[in-house]
Parts: C-alpha cells; structure tokens; sequence
C-alpha cells in the first residue's frame, strides 16, 4: 500500500534540516518539526542538511541543492526548518531560474527572525527583495511567521493543537501546497473579472 501512495504522489520531496552548532545536536537525534506537528515522514525523496556555520558551507549546500532540484524527476516540494527556511529563500531569489522553476513550493517551519535576508551589511542571506516565485507556507507559531510570510509572498499556516493520524506518506502536505496555488489562481481570476479584463 506504502508504495501505491508514494507512487501517486506528484511531487518529489527534498527535507532541509538544521544540524551541527546551531541546533546542539545531530539531525538523527532530534524529532523534525514536520514530523511533531503533522506527523510527516522524518525524511522526504533526498534530505539536504543544513548547518550553516560559514558562507562556504552555504554555497556547497546551495550547489548540492542545484544539483538536487534538476535532477528530480518530479516538481519539487521544499520542506525546511529554522536557518534553513532562510537559506532555502536566499537559494530561490539567487538561482537561475531554470532550477527554481522546478520547485512547486515550500514549507517553512519555525523559521528564525529575517534579519539576515536584508541586504545591508553583508548578511548571511542577502538577497534582492522579492516574492519567492512558488508558493510558500509557513508554519510558526512564534512571532517571526508572519513578517516571513510577508517577505516571501506566502501565507502563514498556523500548527496544529495536536498533531493528526499520519496520512498516505506525503500526500498532506502535498496537497497543502495544491490548495494554495489554486486559491492562488482563483484569486487571480477573481480580480481579472473585477477590473473587467477578459479571461485567456
């Protein structure tokens, strides 16, 4: 049945954790968010790491999540958390858009605060500001969801009271990402009949 489900599912799904310093503990030794609040699978098709400790370290997971996203066979579903969630937007603005156009869209876990995404002084992320061109969702229930949510062109999604009864795989937060972009769509179409401009 397990691999029905993951052969219906229509996207391939790329993790990004955070590891090392800068969460004390080893991404083996610790419950992703994802999986504590929605009871999603630990890991998704390819699971890319995140440590963060050096612009070098960014630039080589920057190139392996490249080389990730092209080689899919599927649209990709970025799935990141904490410094990650960053790194992943800082990829997005920064990256040919050949690859970008790969992702159909992420979902980002209790991401820091967006400080460093400002391109003054040099920051760890700066990038040119611009909504991220796939959809984005971000689940936080701290303060920094919002302002992400703004920053990125995306919406926030609040965490649940308890995590539900795990779900066909992928499927929920696939489906998550589905809803939005044709909310997205519907949304558009809405104000084109507003303005009075024709349907294509």
């Amino acid at each position: 049945m397990a691999a029905e489900l993951r052969l219906s599912d229509p996207f391939s799904i790329i993790t990004l954790p955070v590891v090392g310093p800068m969460t004390g503990k080893p991404g083996g030794e610790r419950v992703m968010p994802w999986e504590s609040l929605f009871a999603w699978p630990r890991q998704g098709d390819l699971q890319l790491p995140f440590d963060g400790v050096s612009r070098e370290a960014r630039d080589i997971w920057a190139t392996k999540l490249d080389h990730a996203v092209a080689h899919a066979d599927k649209a990709v579903l970025l799935v990141a958390e904490g410094a990650a969630c960053l790194a992943s937007i800082w990829w997005a603005r920064l990256s040919p858009s050949h690859y970008v156009s790969k992702v159909a869209g992420a979902l980002f876990f209790q991401p820091p605060a967006a400080d460093s995404l400002d391109r003054q002084g040099g920051q760890m992320f700066a990038s040119p500001e611009a909504a991220l061109p796939f959809p984005s969702l971000v689940v936080d229930g701290a303060s920094h969801g919002p302002a992400l949510a703004s920053i990125c062109g995306g919406r926030l999604l609040a965490p649940p009271p308890a995590a539900p009864v795990p779900t066909g795989m992928w499927r929920q937060a696939q489906r998550l990402i589905e809803r939005f972009s044709a909310g997205v769509v519907e949304q558009d179409m809405r104000v084109l009949r507003t303005l009075g401009i024709p349907e294509r």
